[in-house]
């Protein structure tokens, strides 16, 4: 009977469903950026994460009975990562490019060995080390000036990523032990309620002229495509597919960060930057192929980097 039931969804389909996700949440980098401008970046936060939360606690229906205490520790706890990510990438697209952010934001699947390095000891196999020291060269390319200097939006999302691995290893120590649902609503909740405060003390008091067409426009794009109908897809279509591909093709999402940053907000890229957008790209591509074999939880970990809506 589960054969049957896997056998509906070709894994070429599940792919192509998984990679327009990644387009979408490389469409996000600039929607966000045009909205920013207009209203502060907590604010926007506060109320994109509600409007996702509050569509997946009506949908959970029956799902809200196996609630626990530890489910709304841990989501909250990843809520806080997913908070620290958010609030950095979205403050520093002020100072940076769409496509310098989505380049930056995609080094957090390298980060999630090095990471499990710190906490658990567990050594990256040299592969992954040497795909790590392909994407921080590319970062250096794409990021540093002729003086040496770094851009502090490029810095400020560079946090933002080191935040996202963080999420990363912690969702692959404790999403088998909850509903995946319940879970993500825990997070996304804890991220509208910080931003909310953080708005409160650091933003003005919102006000309707701030809800110009480009601020509906990106909640538009964010609120339930890329976090809630993201998350639904991911969650559906990755059991139709494998874990190894689910991250790869997830690794695209600096690259439509990069077309969309070219055709909607006429940014561009110098011929170093350029190439140091391959090596990230290549880094990341090399450290996931090959610490694929390290662990089934690693792998699924990484595979489930954007289940929340990673992107801007």
């Amino acid at each position: 009977m589960q054969q049957q039931h896997t056998s509906r969804v070709s894994p070429l389909t599940a792919d192509l469903i998984l990679l327009s996700v990644a387009a979408v949440w490389g469409g996000t980098f600039v929607a966000v950026k045009n909205a920013i401008a207009f209203m502060p970046p907590y604010t926007f936060l506060a109320i994109r994460f509600f409007i996702a939360g509050l569509f997946l606690a009506v949908i959970a229906g029956r799902r809200w009975q196996r609630l626990t205490g530890a489910a709304v520790r841990h989501g909250f706890m990843l809520g806080a990562c997913l908070f620290g990510g958010y609030a950095l990438q979205t403050i520093g697209l002020q100072y940076t490019t769409s496509s310098h952010a989505g380049f930056i934001t995609g080094l957090s699947v390298v980060l999630v060995p090095l990471v499990g390095w710190i906490v658990l000891k567990q050594v990256p196999r040299s592969g992954v080390l040497a795909g790590v020291a392909m994407a921080v060269t590319g970062l250096g390319l794409l990021t540093l000036t002729d003086d040496l200097t770094i851009n502090p939006g490029d810095l400020l999302v560079l946090g933002c990523a080191f935040c996202f691995g963080l999420h990363i290893f912690l969702a692959g120590q404790v999403t088998s032990r909850h509903d995946p649902m319940l879970l993500s609503i825990m997070q996304i909740f804890a991220v509208s309620v910080a931003c909310t405060a953080f708005s409160f003390f650091t933003a003005p008091p919102l006000a309707y002229d701030q809800f110009r067409s480009e601020v509906w426009t990106a909640l538009a794009l964010t609120a339930i495509p890329a976090t809630s109908l993201a998350f639904l897809a991911q969650m559906y279509f990755q059991k139709f597919t494998t874990a190894t591909r689910t991250a790869l093709i997830f690794a695209t999402e600096p690259v439509f960060a990069l077309i969309f940053g070219i055709a909607l907000a006429g940014e561009t890229l110098t011929l170093r930057g350029a190439f140091g957008g391959v090596l990230v790209m290549a880094g990341i591509v090399v450290a996931e192929m090959i610490g694929a074999g390290e662990s089934d939880e690693v792998d699924q970990a990484a595979a489930c980097d954007g289940a929340d809506g990673r992107a801007a």
